[in-house]
């Protein structure tokens, strides 16, 4: 593994692999390192025990906050001065929220803070018991808020036995509300009628949200991932969503159809960085789109009150669905919508392959049966 002497300038220089990932440590700091991905993203980490632990993005985070970081992280090792009754909840809470605020992306750091603060929880961090988060919970009357509380809880506290504020997750044998899972596919029809929605420049669709969602049923991917997609993500046709982006913490990369290229090479995105938004927010160029709910309202509107029921997440569903439709290998499928959870735990330590060869064919055998379903309204 290289060590070379870390400053912003050589960090900024350093090329993508051609595959995989590669770690750079710093002369300084040998603990301390850099991890550049092949789609260009470059972040922080530090290695304790033989792990190496994420600390945040380049760009995100500057080199000095990330070694003071380090530097912080190491010494509570080899030190052991955090102890478990020192930190209240609140400021714990407090200290959880400033860190997600490097690392993620803002609006998830308001909800985490917004889902914590539902908590009436007092004292020591190391002092709250289930039952205490029981009664805590009993005050949160909305089942859906409900679990999410306790989802954000769960995260919380796992977050803090990293940092040896608490030795056990009070939240262990807590369990989130039974409900139904959603199992809507769209037909190739409506399909096509949400396709035309997003082409037809006369109704009352955001610009960008015509895109975005063009760009869901094209790859499959999450809402908030599209979104957010910066061009320093891209590499030829293959994107790469970092781990502070994606769902499951892990870095995602897949190849994009040609449909999908072309509906990106149409987007103007501000040439003055390599790491701009392609779906910025109104008026704020450093923030991705946001406005979901009222794009969502006048896409539905466009679509008339005949047209069924649907989210922006059965697109997603849609996606998978027609990928087993048309042959595709359900371990290729899975790898194109990032479901981590398809791979044994054998195969994500021993398989190194990228099955880039085998995802662009499965995404080229998409985009012509698309194409051709979509033929008579483009």
């Amino acid at each position: 593994m290289p060590k070379i002497a870390f400053s912003d300038v050589k960090i900024r220089s350093l090329p993508p692999p051609l595959k995989g990932q590669t770690d750079y440590w710093d002369n300084g700091l040998p603990a301390f390192g850099l991890r550049v991905s092949r789609g260009g993203s470059k972040t922080f980490v530090v290695k304790l025990d033989n792990s190496r632990i994420t600390l945040g993005r380049f760009g995100v985070l500057s080199l000095s906050e990330a070694r003071t970081e380090a530097k912080r992280r190491m010494a509570e090792k080899i030190l052991g001065k955090v102890r478990p009754a020192s930190v209240s909840f609140a400021d714990a809470v407090k200290l959880f929220i400033a860190e997600k605020r490097k690392s993620c992306r803002e609006s998830t750091a308001d909800q985490y803070q917004w889902f914590l603060g539902r908590l009436d929880l007092t004292g020591y961090v190391a002092d709250i018991t289930p039952d205490d988060l029981t009664r805590a919970l009993k005050k949160v009357k909305s089942k859906s808020t409900n679990d999410h509380v306790l989802i954000s809880a769960r995260i919380f506290f796992n977050w803090c036995i990293k940092r040896r504020y608490v030795e056990r997750n009070p939240t262990a044998s807590f369990a989130t509300h039974a409900s139904p899972g959603r199992s809507r596919v769209l037909t190739e029809d409506e399909l096509r009628k949400i396709w035309a929605a997003s082409c037809d420049e006369t109704n009352e669709l955001p610009s960008l949200y015509r895109k975005i969602v063009k760009l869901l049923i094209l790859t499959g991917q999450r809402r908030g991932e599209i979104a957010a997609l910066r061009t320093s993500f891209m590499d030829g046709d293959v994107v790469t969503l970092p781990e502070t982006l994606t769902k499951n913490g892990q870095e995602h990369f897949f190849p994009l159809p040609n449909l999908a290229t072309q509906i990106l090479q149409t987007v103007e995105v501000d040439s003055t960085t390599n790491d701009a938004f392609f779906f910025p927010a109104r008026g704020k160029p450093d923030k991705c789109f946001n406005g979901w709910s009222k794009a969502i309202n006048s896409l539905r509107k466009a679509l008339g009150h005949d047209f069924p029921h649907f989210t922006i997440h059965d697109l997603r569903r849609t996606y998978r669905t027609n990928l087993g439709r048309l042959g595709v290998r359900p371990d290729i499928a899975e790898r194109l919508v990032n479901h981590i959870n398809a791979r044994s735990d054998m195969e994500q330590v021993y398989d190194r392959y990228t099955y880039i060869p085998e995802m662009r064919e499965a995404v080229k055998r998409y985009d012509e049966w698309f194409s051709a379903l979509i033929s008579s309204c483009t």
